[in-house]
């Protein structure tokens, strides 16, 4: 507790922001003045109510049948601010902090449903087995121009020449170059926030960019990746500018991923568990693939590959000591820390029942059959379906996930689209 007040004191914080990922990676909590959030972290009493994680992107709540999510209460749960996770928040002008929670029960049992706890959960299996996994994840997202009407399409913004792009520019300098304003504001403010990126690119649709992280700690990088996609936001909307983390945002454009490289180091010695002393491939490289191919339907399909981007499970080139497997699956809308938490968990699956996995592909996969499930219903049955799952994530966790998508979906259905007017309001 001192260090956050010390902290605090120091830079002369005026309020405080105690922020908690929900189910959808949406950044809620309690705006306080510094004084209070103090006050009130000494007290134990910084508190919210457990529905936050079954809450949608639409604002209302997944249906808790026979209350087995929540219980019929809905009972309030103790925020535990991480000192670890203290930063600025530097696109206010008076001088303001940010810090991620964990959350509790009145009993100080973990919040299991809480999705920075599940990625915890399955961390602490790696530890209990004397394994460090590291992660990079990969973040693209388009910039559009700002647009109030939902009903209407999305489009380029204009950069700097004063033309918006007309093509597709992958790695292109100079169509980065464009946003070079957006871009010092987004470099400025994760440097304040200590997020540590590295590489911009231009990816290969319209202002469609990508930003990777320097690997590291699981759990420090799911923060980082968190905190990174409201960054981008607000840098981009300084400059009249929206960025948009849609996984499909433009129609005749790519989606945008949330690429999630890693690897295995052995705890005590930190040797890359994937690779052998001649840089070759481990038996538990191989158990990790497996479990991937095994437990995640990957696009387009689980097929793995070295240097292969038609595969869903990619081996970069790289030396023995820097072996990872890239999971090409997750959408770049995902929860970064659920996302980071099923692809390590469904990796230790293999490892643990030392899972065989296929052949790699050479060539393109492209030709191969579609794996990954086509509707959000299919997804949900198998998810639910999955029994080797459960018992790592939480057959409470389980339910809560399901509840929201759920829900998610039926709001979803509700809707009716563009393309129904325009194909079938005069013609059928």
């Amino acid at each position: 507790m001192s260090k956050l007040e010390d902290w605090l004191t120091e830079r002369k914080i005026g309020e405080v922001e105690c922020i908690v990922p929900d189910m959808s990676g949406i950044a809620r909590g309690k705006i306080l003045p510094a004084t209070k959030f103090i006050k009130s972290t000494r007290e134990h009493s910084l508190r919210l109510p457990e529905s936050i994680f079954i809450q949608t992107v639409t604002g209302e709540y997944g249906e808790d049948e026979d209350d087995e999510v929540l219980g019929p209460q809905d009972h309030d749960i103790n925020l535990q601010p991480d000192a670890d996770t203290l930063s600025l928040v530097p696109w206010y002008d008076e001088p303001t902090a940010q810090v991620i929670a964990d959350c509790f029960n009145q009993d100080g049992s973990p919040v299991e449903i809480a999705s920075r706890f599940v990625l915890k959960r399955v961390l602490r299996l790696y530890d209990d087995r004397g394994w460090k996994p590291i992660v990079a994840p990969e973040l693209e997202f388009f910039l559009v121009q700002v647009n109030t009407d939902p009903d209407l399409p999305l489009l380029p913004p204009t950069g700097q020449s004063g033309r918006p792009e007309t093509g597709r520019q992958s790695y292109g300098i100079d169509a980065v170059n464009e946003f070079d304003p957006i871009f010092e504001d987004v470099y400025d403010f994760c440097e304040k926030q200590e997020i540590d990126i590295d590489t911009l690119t231009h990816e290969s649709g319209s202002a469609q960019m990508e930003i990777n992280f320097n690997h590291g700690e699981p759990l420090s990088l799911a923060d980082q990746a968190f905190a990174f996609k409201r960054t981008v936001r607000h840098a981009a909307m300084r400059h009249k500018v929206y960025a948009t983390f849609m996984a499909k945002p433009l129609a005749n454009e790519p989606g945008s991923s949330m690429h999630i490289h890693q690897s295995v180091l052995d705890k005590e010695s930190g040797r890359n568990l994937f690779s052998d002393d001649k840089g070759r491939d481990t038996a538990l490289f191989r158990n990790f693939v497996a479990g991937l191919q095994r437990y995640l339907d990957a696009p387009i399909n689980v097929h793995w590959g070295v240097d292969n981007r038609t595969v869903g499970l990619r081996v970069p080139i790289s030396s023995g000591g820097a072996r990872r497997i890239e999971n090409r699956l997750a959408g770049a809308d995902a929860n970064p820390y659920l996302s980071i938490a099923a692809s390590l968990a469904c990796g230790y699956l293999g490892m643990t029942e030392r899972l065989k996995p296929t052949e790699q592909i050479e060539g393109s996969a492209y030709r191969l059959k579609h794996t990954l499930p086509r509707t959000l219903y299919d997804a949900l049955h198998r998810f639910e379906q999955s029994k080797a799952i459960r018992p790592i994530l939480g057959e409470r966790f389980i339910r809560a996930v399901a509840a929201v998508k759920r829900a998610e979906l039926d709001a979803y259905q509700r809707v009716i689209s563009s393309w129904e007017r325009e194909h079938l309001l005069l013609n059928v």
